[in-house]
């Protein structure tokens, strides 16, 4: 640097020209030896930025201002802010953090609500805050103060699970309501409570600088974050019992949360093409009666079929002359007379697709399936074969809930077989026929399958119905038994893939799980996984033992 200057003084008597050139040349190198950063070659930043001050100070007394800042050690970037910040108690306006979108020393929070008196405030950023340059997270960063003379101090904490699904809860918010003289089971529906956490991306909640008191706790895996339940969106979860503090500083037994059924109400009914008719409802359904009134032809004809994980009853009939129709919706509970406009002018061509690709599985059966229910099929008009081109025995029904024919017939390892259907094999309510079809599909070989066998203990001799559950997201149904003592049980020709266990605890013995009702106060019945995914191989037997033991 030295020489630099000495270079710059020796040329103070150069022609101008040459001067601009050599200062312009002296300001670049000056530049880039001020340039900062990190060497190359150098150690990664794995530290997290570190919170420094703020104003007014952390753990402030008496606070009644509108603005805070807080300052950190490091330019610093929020992520995730609206799912990560969590302020207990909930403000009614939400905090204003700025600022966002870009990187700085410092954030500002400005405060739009009137603060209670009295109370302790915890500003949760949970692992929104990281440094600009690495991402590293300030993890779990708190900002607390009390409108009061103290700071609360007590604090509880637990986990939260899913009743039905064995897999990690994320985002679960968990609420504390103080049971005073106002309080009673229906604050969850209409008022936000005394403190909130959540718990982000673990199963655990921690809740700190609580007041002493007995709190309702419950959980809600909520649609839109506003504290409040909304049975048809959300799942709920309560403990049963009230926590007292500081005794229940920590809950032992998890919250467990489930989606409640709702009560049965009937939607409308509207045409969605030319004689089919959607019947929408909510809620559970029991014996739902669909009647017409409307006169009707001689040669009239319907089918109505629930339509799978849709809350749909389909109505199919054939078509005639007619502005609307009238119907009788009822069960049990509910009557109620609905007219249904038609104007829709098109009939859904008659489209058929296999329920199998090339491969036939020992535990499969071969369906045909439809869009619009069948009413005939003409096995005259239908060629079974195998790779011999020998006839093969089978028989044939139509499905009662679905739109689909299914075939039964003695399937052989290693054989390759044939369906031709001739046209008009299969007839639909609209008499729509078929075209020509052919399926050619194969089975493989025993030792492509495995087998488990599974020994269940059944020490209480509880109702129990045992699942087998593919395991992937949607938790395919392999196969479900029903046993009411300890048992051995054998599940063949298993296709090479990953499976889980579980048994339900049928305690009202209705042959399914059953969920539970927060104002009921009935929790969902109780569901045991087997501690270990069964990860099955081809020829490959495995001998697992289930000691299921719903007292645990």
């Amino acid at each position: 640097m030295k020489n630099i200057l000495l270079i710059c003084i020796k040329f103070t008597f150069v022609k101008p020209i040459f001067r601009f050139i050599f200062f312009s040349i002296s300001i670049l190198i000056l530049s880039n030896c001020a340039r900062t950063g990190r060497p190359e070659g150098g150690p990664k930043d794995k530290d997290a930025p570190l919170f420094i001050i703020s104003k007014p100070p952390y753990k402030t007394i008496n606070f009644d201002k509108k603005e805070i800042e807080l300052n950190f050690n490091e330019f610093i970037k929020l992520k995730d802010l609206n799912k990560q910040l969590i302020v207990s108690p909930p403000l009614k306006n939400p905090l204003l953090v700025t600022p966002q979108g870009s990187a700085s020393k410092f954030l500002t929070l400005k405060i739009l609500d009137t603060l209670v008196k009295n109370t302790t405030y915890i500003i949760n950023f949970g692992n929104a805050i990281e440094d600009n340059n690495e991402g590293n997270k300030l993890e779990s960063f708190k900002y607390v103060f009390s409108t009061g003379k103290y700071i609360d101090s007590l604090y509880t904490s637990g986990e939260v699970k899913d009743a039905y699904l064995n897999e990690k809860q994320k985002n679960i918010n968990v609420l504390l309501y103080k049971i005073d003289s106002t309080f009673n089971d229906s604050i969850i529906f209409k008022k936000k409570p005394n403190y909130v956490t959540n718990t982000l991306d673990t199963t655990s909640y921690n809740f700190s600088n609580l007041k002493r008191g007995k709190y309702l706790m419950i959980a809600l895996k909520e649609s839109s974050s506003d504290y409040l339940f909304n049975p048809k969106t959300d799942k709920i979860g309560f403990y049963a019992d009230t926590i007292t503090l500081p005794k229940d500083s920590i809950i032992k037994k998890p919250i467990v949360i489930f989606k409640e059924i709702q009560p049965y109400k009937f939607r409308r009914g509207k045409e969605v093409s030319k004689g089919k008719i959607a019947f929408g409802y909510e809620g559970e359904i029991k014996d739902l009666q669909i009647k017409i009134i409307s006169e009707i032809p001689e040669k009239f004809k319907s089918i109505s079929k629930f339509e799978k994980e849709k809350d749909t009853l389909n109505y199919w009939f054939t078509p005639f002359k007619a502005d609307s129709l009238n119907f009788i919706v009822s069960n049990a509970s509910f009557i109620d007379t609905v007219t249904v406009r038609l104007r829709k002018k098109k009939i859904d061509s008659l489209i058929l697709s296999s329920s199998i690709g090339r491969t036939l599985h020992f535990r499969d059966t071969f369906f045909i399936k439809g869009n619009n229910p069948f009413v005939k099929i003409d096995t005259n008009k239908i060629t079974f074969t195998d790779k011999d081109t020998l006839a093969i025995k089978y028989s044939s029904f139509i499905s009662s809930k679905e739109n689909k024919v299914g075939f039964l017939f003695e399937k052989k390892p290693e054989q390759n077989y044939s369906l031709k259907m001739l046209p008009s094999a299969i007839i639909d309510i609209f008499e729509q026929q078929n075209d020509t079809l052919n399926y050619n599909f194969s089975t493989k070989e025993i030792e492509d399958y495995g087998r488990i066998t599974l020994s269940v203990i059944n020490p209480n001799s509880e109702n129990l119905i045992i699942e087998l559950v593919e395991n992937k997201k949607n938790q395919l149904l392999i196969e479900r038994r029903f046993i009411s003592k300890s048992e051995t049980l054998i599940y063949d020709l298993l296709q090479p893939k990953k499976y889980i266990i579980r048994a339900i605890i049928d305690s009202n013995k209705n042959n399914k799980w059953d969920t539970g009702n927060y104002l009921k106060k009935v929790l969902p019945e109780k569901i045991i996984y087997y501690s270990e995914e069964l990860e099955l191989r081809a020829n490959y037997y495995l001998n697992p033992t289930f000691n299921v033991n719903s007292l645990d």
